[in-house]
């Protein structure tokens, strides 16, 4: 073969090698560009979901509607006692939570008399935190079905019932919406048919997916949360046991000087369970063995 020949064929060798190159790198190149477009695709439909999730707390995006007389930023307080008490009492809690029944009914007749005398009005946040620890839906039922009865200016004796009726933790009875209504024979008057309607159909679960969203973004993690008058939460580890005595010490020290309101507020009837509600019954006792440990958020 001729020199001429042998050159020839190094040339073509070469020819071809550089355009299988050529035809790599835009092979390699269009790959790239199929990849980036992909990405760009499950960003898109990332950013889509996410806006989705983001509203996905079991409520469906749009502002919560909001019981009769509800207070606060996005109207998810439920006020009761005189509105111009001197006092506040802020209260986060769970119908399905332990934690929160012993407290409620250790310091039931104390905080009701204080509302009654004027010395202090509660502000209570319905939360579900035990929904989202052992699932099922009986604290977001239970807290729909009390903001049912503020509809119906029962809220308070209502309120009190549930918790006296508390089910074993793990048993999800308030998710028997039928068993609410039960309950609610043992208010009366509240059990009218706008009220079994609201419990029904839950027209306020927006409203407490709401109020558990914001519970959290307050950095909250535990139920029962209290706060008096904004300050530190009063079941904070290290604060001394929250015993009914206590509790009126605080409201009385806080409110030295000052008027008691007078202001109706919220609906606050005598509860169901009979507590007094004439001034001078602020009383209770320390329960036993201290302050029940809280109920902590999944």
């Amino acid at each position: 073969m001729s020199e001429k020949n042998r050159e020839g064929k190094r040339n073509a060798r070469d020819r071809l090698q550089e355009q299988r190159a050529d035809d790599q790198r835009r092979q390699k190149r269009k790959r790239t560009a199929i990849v980036a477009g992909s990405v760009v695709g499950v960003l898109v439909v990332g950013a889509v979901i996410g806006v989705v999730v983001a509203g996905s707390d079991g409520s469906s995006g749009a502002p919560a509607v909001a019981p009769a007389g509800a207070t606060g930023k996005d109207k998810l307080a439920l006020p009761n006692g005189a509105s111009d008490a001197p006092s506040t009492l802020t209260v986060y809690e769970d119908f399905r939570c332990p934690a929160c029944a012993a407290y409620e009914n250790e310091l039931r007749d104390t905080i009701h008399g204080l509302q009654d005398q004027g010395q202090l009005k509660v502000e209570y946040h319905l939360v579900r935190l035990i929904d989202g620890n052992l699932g099922g839906s009986g604290s977001l039922d239970a807290a729909n079905a009390a903001a049912c009865a503020q509809d119906e200016g029962k809220f308070r004796a209502y309120h009190d019932v549930l918790y006296q009726n508390q089910p074993p933790e793990n048993d999800d009875l308030f998710a028997d919406k039928n068993h609410l209504l039960e309950l609610a024979g043992e208010v009366p008057g509240l059990k009218t048919p706008a009220f079994t309607r609201c419990v029904k159909d839950g027209t306020y679960d927006d409203w407490v997916n709401a109020n558990n969203k914001a519970f959290g973004t307050a950095g909250f993690n535990s139920t029962p949360t209290i706060l008096l008058n904004g300050g530190e939460n009063l079941l904070a580890k290290g604060q001394p046991n929250l015993t009914a005595d206590r509790l009126k010490q605080l409201v009385t020290e806080a409110n030295k000087g000052k008027k008691p309101g007078t202001a109706t507020q919220g609906a606050t009837p005598p509860s169901a369970s009979g507590s007094p509600g004439a001034p001078g019954s602020a009383t209770g006792s320390a329960p036993a063995g201290g302050s029940p440990a809280t109920s902590q958020s999944g």
